[in-house]
Formats: structure tokens, sequence, C-alpha cells
């Protein structure tokens, strides 16, 4: 499976904002952005002005790195977002948003999606009583997500659990954290979802 292996930092610097791609360390001091508030490169402090195009394509890259998906997985997306009735950019962001890595993320169980990734792929959750370990399944309204019951007595879920129990999730999650139980009472909408994206900049870039 492809991957990203590079500096996840030079990411957030590109776009000019913190993605929060490392989780509690992008609210220290040590982010890159706030050591070096410029993007990478041997020209990355000199000004830049983006064609309409430019603009385009750094709102999709941004969308894919926040989400942690490559070029082909994200069209995937989009072509089913755009089968869907509706607004597609808001369709898009729905189903990146419940890929199962991003609930165990947006639950408090990982402190960024790439973490979550990891618990994921390890086999740590179940959906409705059965182990998943693929980060890409999506999930539905009713479903239930649970911690396995080996992995709540390792210390590393009960350091999770405590943190996740101080942490409001999203109106369409319900997290019970003493029973390491989450539950999908709805499909997000858009006024649901912080990620900072321009998603019709996305579907016009797609649709040239």
């Amino acid at each position: 499976m492809a991957k990203y292996t590079e500096s996840v930092c030079r990411l957030c610097r590109r776009e000019g904002l913190k993605l929060y791609l490392k989780g509690d360390r992008c609210f220290t001091p040590k982010c890159g952005v706030e050591r070096r508030a410029y993007a990478p490169g041997q020209h990355g402090q000199r000004r830049k002005k983006f064609s309409e195009y430019g603009l385009q394509l750094r709102e999709k890259q941004k969308a894919r790195r926040i989400y942690g998906i490559l070029e082909k997985q994200f069209r995937r997306y989009f072509v089913k977002a755009e089968r869907q009735p509706g607004v597609t950019g808001e369709n898009l962001l729905c189903l990146l948003e419940r890929r199962l890595d991003n609930v165990v993320y947006r639950i408090g169980l990982g402190s960024s999606r790439s973490e979550a990734r990891q618990l994921v792929l390890h086999g740590h959750f179940l959906v409705n009583g059965r182990k998943v370990n693929i980060p890409s399944y999506l999930i539905k309204v009713d479903d239930v997500i649970t911690v396995r019951d080996k992995s709540k007595e390792s210390p590393k879920f009960k350091e999770l659990l405590e943190r996740a129990g101080d942490r409001t999730p999203p109106a369409w999650l319900e997290f019970e954290a003493e029973q390491a139980r989450a539950r999908v009472v709805g499909l997000p909408t858009r006024d649901q979802i912080d990620a900072t994206v321009q998603e019709h900049l996305i579907v016009e870039l797609y649709s040239r």
C-alpha cells in the first residue's frame, strides 16, 4: 500500500496553515508552521500569486493531506460524491468524514488521523460486533464502533480513553468513554465538519 513517508510538517508549511497531522506536537512551539511560517524549499519565502487553477489545486491538495489520502483514492471519492444527490462538494466531505479512521480520530482515540489509521490497521476496533481493520471502511447511521476487550486493557488504550473522555465529539457521533463505545447518530453535515477546505474549488478543478 502506497503512503507518504516524508516529513508531514512540510505539508502544513506548503499549505500555509496547520493541518494537525502530528497530533499533540501541532499544539506546541515545535510545530513546523510556528517555527517556519513559509513554504518549504529554496524559494519558499518568495511571495506567490496563484492562478485560478493554482487555487483549485491547493484546495484539493489540502483536503487530501488533511484526510491522508492519495490522489487515485481521492478521485474515486469525488466520482462517488458526484453520483450522489445533493451538493457534490458537501457529499465529498461527508464521505471523507465517514471513513473509519476519521471516526476514530473524531471521538478522540487518536491524536492524529495517522495514529487513528494505525490503530484501525492493527485490528483494535469492532463495527457492529465485527472486527474491521480497513481504515477506509465507510460507517453508516446507527453503526456502533467499540474497542476490542483485549485492547481496552492495554496501557495505551487506557490513556487514550481517559483523554477522549475530556473531548466533545461532533454532533453526528455519540461516544461513551467508560464503555469505549461510539454510535453514529446521523451523517455529518457541512456545518458539523471543521475542515478548512473550500470544497467548491475542488469540484471546479475536477470539472475542468
